[in-house]
């Protein structure tokens, strides 16, 4: 079972791909961290995983 799990995550705003196509898993007890230049799709990430936006496409599970 993974803590974090998203897959084949996509989010826009208008004709702009904040996130395209984004899957990763994390284990339980991992350290794990976001890098990259601003526009990158650090923030909808976290948004997403938090269920604050809502993904245009994919999943995000949070403890299964």
């Amino acid at each position: 079972m993974y803590a974090i799990e998203i897959e084949n995550l996509t989010k826009s705003y208008g004709n702009s791909k904040a996130v395209d196509g984004l899957s990763l898993e994390v284990h339980k007890g991992d350290v794990f961290g976001f890098l990259g230049p601003n526009g990158a799709g650090k923030t909808t990430t976290i948004l997403s995983m938090l269920g604050l936006i809502i993904p245009d496409s994919g999943t995000v599970k949070i403890l299964g």
